[in-house]
């Protein structure tokens, strides 16, 4: 069966590639400027820097995704999607809006909200882009000759991110109100809605690849579901007592945040069973790596670094500090980072035509970008503990902290280097691919 719709998805995938790539640089950027090598300030100051790394990661994460619900919902559905030219016009205006913001936060437009700093007027081109986004996707869900858990699992975790983009642009005059109203976004997207989006594309992965059965691989949806829910909503509470809101939420919120690992281990569990009980041999091993890969590392780094550090005993001491980052770096990677390469991996043979997955590149690619993120969140958890003691347990100034921890970004650096070279020769090897062709879709 052909859907020449998939298509689309390949741009989405490049456009993520190359945010990945930028996302990349500015990355080495701060971290030179954590060593002393801070030659770009005048041009690039480090909030600036810090700001365009971390809207990067968002927009390279969701531009795969986006790829990975054009590639899925057409074949779940089984139909072509109700119109490629627009979902053509969708990417343009997404990798418009990115540009212009990027550009912008050079020269100050921004709005000044950490992690949200995107200008209020684009605000309103990326609701209109993604309404439009969402408007393809489910109408071709719902004029599809099916409806399966794993897209509609994949479609309600796109509508919620969607949703809870709009407390964000709420504009309040008190700092706790805001503070409180971001928070719905950005834990909320991260630790609630984007784990239903990765589920839904590692249960689309594993029936692909493993060969089990449909009906028992969406049933564990359904526990990953409710676990990502009943931890999620009311883990964001952990944030909540640094912004002045009632004590009761450093409870609940830490009570909640103890419940999170549960869900990515769900996943992990899932991942692994299905793969042992899978009789088919799927011959692209290296999607298979990326699939389990993203299940066992999002439980380490989302779920048990998570839970470390976020309980209130401990998180009175490192909220705010580099065991935050330590966290978010190997949380992140695991959990979407993987996801999407994932899905990558397993898509680009089937649009292409081209079999590359036995490449001695690819799977170098797959070991060097995770020894090279597991050794910088090493690097971050050392320099996030010995921050929290020289600052917070002894009260030494902060900048005197920074130089004193100073060596640990050395370490980084090498470490980023290291992952650098791992997601290259991933990129390398999209590039080879080539383009898709509609016969190796019909084949496919």
């Amino acid at each position: 069966m052909k859907y020449k719709s998939q298509k689309v998805a390949y741009w989405f995938f490049a456009l993520s590639m190359l945010l990945l790539v930028l996302q990349l640089v500015y990355g080495f950027i701060m971290g030179f400027a954590r060593v002393g090598l801070d030659n770009l300030h005048d041009f690039i100051p480090f909030n600036t820097a810090r700001a365009v790394h971390t809207n990067l990661l968002v927009v390279w994460l969701l531009s795969g995704f986006m790829g990975a619900a054009y590639y899925i919902i057409p074949e779940e559905a089984q139909r072509e999607l109700v119109s490629v030219k627009l979902a053509y016009v969708q990417l343009i205006s997404l990798a418009l809006v990115g540009v212009t913001a990027i550009v912008g936060y050079h020269f100050n437009y921004w709005e000044g909200r950490k992690f949200l700093e995107i200008p209020r007027p684009l605000d309103f081109l990326v609701v209109i882009n993604v309404l439009l986004f969402l408007g393809l996707i489910l109408l071709t869900l719902f004029k599809g000759k099916r409806k399966t858990t794993t897209a509609l699992v994949l479609s309600m975790g796109l509508l919620f991110a969607a949703l809870l983009y709009l407390p964000g642009m709420l504009p309040f005059d008190s700092q706790v109100t805001d503070s409180f109203f971001r928070w719905w976004v950005v834990h909320l997207w991260v630790e609630g809605v984007w784990e239903l989006i990765m589920g839904g594309i590692l249960s689309f992965l594993l029936i692909k690849l493993t060969g089990v059965d449909r009906e028992v691989i969406e049933k564990w949806l359904y526990v990953i579901v409710g676990l990502t829910f009943l931890s999620g909503v009311l883990g964001t509470g952990h944030h909540y007592y640094y912004i002045g809101v009632n004590k009761i939420w450093l409870v609940v919120g830490g009570v909640f945040s103890a419940l999170e690992p549960l869900a990515f281990l769900a996943m992990a569990l899932f991942a692994v069973n299905m793969y042992r009980k899978g009789e088919k041999k799927h011959p692209n091993k290296l999607a298979l790596y990326w699939t389990l890969g993203a299940a066992i590392v999002s439980f380490i780094g989302a779920g048990l670094l998570g839970f470390a550090h976020t309980l209130p005993q401990t998180n009175l001491y490192t909220h705010g500090t580099l065991v935050t980052a330590m966290h978010g770096h190997l949380a992140f990677w695991g959990a979407y980072g993987m996801i999407v390469l994932a899905i990558i991996s397993y898509s680009l043979p089937n649009m292409t035509g081209r079999k590359l997955y036995e490449s001695t590149r690819g799977r170098m690619a797959f070991w060097l970008s995770n020894i090279g993120m597991i050794g910088m969140t090493v690097a971050f958890g050392v320099a996030g503990v010995a921050q929290v003691y020289l600052e917070r347990k002894f009260g030494m100034e902060f900048m005197k902290v920074q130089n004193e921890i100073s060596i640990h970004f050395v370490v980084l650096i090498l470490c980023a280097s290291l992952f650098t070279s791992g997601i290259i020769l991933y990129i390398i090897d999209f590039y080879k691919h080539g383009k898709p062709t509609e016969e190796a879709l019909e084949l496919s």
